[in-house]
């Protein structure tokens, strides 16, 4: 392992823009990613019904001190930055997470209201739990605890209306070069995309680098203000810490 690696975590909700940041951090020469590690150690914890389950279940480990001994290990393929993208809700409880003190910890926000239609769209919403953001708001404050110092924050609206802008924010804070290989990728699967890539990647796979941002529909199923009402708190507080450009 080399000295000098950086391991950079990025810790999202679902329905967001993390795999296009995976892309993204991926299309650098000097980085290598993993994509959710946690993942199968979540659903064997909780018994969440996802598709795929069984797939996902043998394809990684479930058993956390595991997981935890691969993510802080050496660097694959010697590289100089392991980006791993984390979902938050796959946290389950909070155990051990001295390790992370070792990295460079970053949280990827996006508005309740997109998350929550986007979400609906793909599969039904059983509990605010599942959109992430009250996990967000208690893995930041544990962090800070930890760390001492406050992680970074990205908002998704932010990086799709300013790419190059938001990205060379983002380095600049990572203490690392931007590199302009990071606004635009080959379209299609990867190697290192996780084995339930086709049942939610398939936007990601035809794309060759950040969808345009549109104005997105601000209302939400009655069924669902709850779980709005519930995650604005959360998303206004980390939004507050979110990069600003100068």
């Amino acid at each position: 392992m080399k000295q000098d690696s950086i391991r950079i975590a990025m810790w999202s909700g679902p329905r967001n823009i993390s795999t296009a940041m995976m892309r993204a951090f991926e299309n650098r020469r000097d980085t290598t990613v993993i994509d959710e590690p946690f993942y199968a150690h979540y659903l064997s914890r909780t018994g969440a019904d996802h598709p795929g389950k069984d797939d996902v279940l043998i394809s990684q480990s479930t058993n956390w001190n595991s997981i935890v001994k691969l993510i802080t290990g050496p660097v694959p393929d010697e590289q100089f930055i392991w980006y791993q993208k984390h979902m938050v809700h796959h946290v389950v409880g909070l155990g051990d997470l001295n390790w992370v003190k070792g990295f460079r910890n970053c949280f990827l926000i996006r508005h309740p209201i997109e998350v929550i239609n986007s979400y609906r769209r793909q599969s039904p919403i059983m509990g605010v739990r599942d959109l992430g953001f009250i996990q967000q708001v208690k893995l930041f404050d544990v962090f800070i605890e930890m760390n001492g110092v406050i992680p970074i924050v990205c908002d998704a609206k932010d990086i799709l209306i300013s790419p190059k802008t938001q990205l060379e924010l983002l380095c600049e804070h990572l203490e690392i070069d931007f590199s302009k290989g990071m606004l635009s990728w080959p379209s299609g699967r990867r190697d290192t995309d996780g084995i339930w890539a086709p049942y939610w990647y398939q936007n990601v796979e035809r794309s060759t680098g950040f969808m345009t941002y549109h104005t997105q529909d601000d209302t939400v199923p009655t069924e669902y203000r709850n779980f709005l009402d519930q995650c604005m708190p959360c998303y206004e507080y980390l939004s507050s810490y979110k990069l600003q450009s100068p």
